[in-house]
């Protein structure tokens, strides 16, 4: 056999015997000072070693090491927690019931059930407003007035949209929707009664300029000759007063006075 091998395989032998001795050492050959020093320390059992060691040098630790234990600090720490349980328990089923009602308000936040109910008396009372500002202008009515009627028109869409999108309860957002639906009606109600007094104006100048009669209204003219008529009666009731008393009748239907 090649000298190589031979001196490689001896070598690999040393090795494997080497390591059955550290593994031996470590398995089994244990040092009792250091042993008794961690059952001192751990459950206060035994006492430290070598006692001379220690009675010569570490004399107040050897005398308070046994009841300076840790077994003492486990079991109150034990007991401590022990006690938690009932407390992380109560915590924990708040929570869940805490997380149940939350799941809760998120869905009925997310689903809007209101609108379902009072979409469809909306959705009829925003068409009937839309059909009326429609008639604004062929019952007489100016661009001004449809402009100002369609505004209102816009308000509410879009409050009826941020309703849907917002983030709230279905009963208050119900509440919302009924107080739109109100504000709509009383809308709706006021410009009803417009279009009937524009209807009403409209069909009077007709009539007024079927018939010949419809004159365009002059302010100043109607003044002047309301201050011509007034002075008029004045100079007549001032001659009959005049003539009354050269003749000295009493007659009180001639006593007549003119208040200025």
């Amino acid at each position: 056999m090649d000298r190589k091998k031979i001196k490689a395989i001896t070598v690999m032998m040393m090795g494997i015997a080497m390591t059955g001795k550290a593994q031996s050492g470590v398995t089994y050959n244990h040092d009792s000072a250091k042993k008794n020093q961690i059952t001192v320390m751990e459950t206060g059992s035994g006492s430290p070693s070598p006692e001379l060691y220690y009675q010569l040098l570490h004399s107040s630790y050897k005398k308070s090491a046994a009841s300076k234990n840790k077994l003492g600090f486990r079991t109150t720490a034990g007991i401590g927690a022990y006690n938690q349980v009932e407390y992380a328990e109560a915590i924990d089923s708040a929570l869940t019931k805490r997380a149940e009602i939350e799941a809760l308000n998120m869905a009925d936040r997310q689903i809007d059930l209101a609108w379902k109910v009072e979409g469809s008396k909306i959705n009829s009372k925003m068409n009937a407003f839309k059909s009326n500002i429609d008639r604004i202008l062929p019952v007489g009515g100016s661009i001004g007035d449809k402009q100002r009627w369609t505004e209102y028109y816009h308000v509410y869409e879009t409050a009826i949209k941020a309703t849907k999108d917002a983030y709230m309860p279905n009963a208050k957002r119900k509440k919302m929707y009924l107080q739109i639906y109100s504000d709509v009606s009383k809308q709706n109600e006021t410009l009803i009664k417009q279009l009937v007094q524009m209807s009403n104006a409209s069909k009077t100048k007709e009539l007024l300029t079927a018939n010949g009669n419809y004159q365009t209204a002059n302010k100043q003219s109607i003044i002047s000759s309301a201050s011509s008529k007034w002075r008029e009666a004045g100079m007549v009731v001032r001659n009959n007063t005049s003539s009354g008393s050269n003749n000295g009748s009493d007659d009180e239907d001639n006593d007549l006075k003119v208040n200025r």
